[in-house]
């Protein structure tokens, strides 16, 4: 027996949905644990959640060091912004970067800079199953 023309548009409208654009990164995509890779350092954890207070944002924490760093940021038509605080006052560096078109929202790519230096080192953000 054939499956129902309208059975196979849900199912390839579910695949589409499943692997959104760049463009289409959301906050729920971001969700969840990332490998983070920064050039010259070690790999690290980077986990975020839904920010309490403000919709469309995320927050969580990168793992470096044995010390847990917070973070928060958010997406914006495939343009990523990440800003760490050591301290939990101030800025102490700045991820920014562009969601990779057809890694299905799984990866990021971009520049990682420290406050107060004007080094910035790539970086490549990879989403963890």
């Amino acid at each position: 027996m054939k499956p129902a023309l309208g059975a196979l548009v849900l199912a390839a409208s579910a695949r589409v949905l499943a692997c959104p654009a760049a463009a289409d990164v959301a906050q729920a995509d971001l969700l969840g644990t990332w490998h983070a890779q920064v050039d010259g350092g070690p790999a690290v954890s980077l986990t975020l959640q839904k920010h309490p207070e403000f919709a469309e944002t995320v927050r969580g924490f990168v793992e470096r060091d044995g010390r847990r760093i917070a973070v928060a940021g958010d997406v914006d038509d495939g343009e990523f912004t990440l800003e760490e605080s050591d301290d939990g006052r101030r800025i102490s560096a700045t991820w920014l970067g562009d969601v990779v078109e057809g890694s299905c929202g799984r990866e990021i790519r971009g520049r990682w800079q420290a406050e107060g230096t004007l080094v910035e080192r790539p970086f490549v953000l990879r989403k963890r199953p």
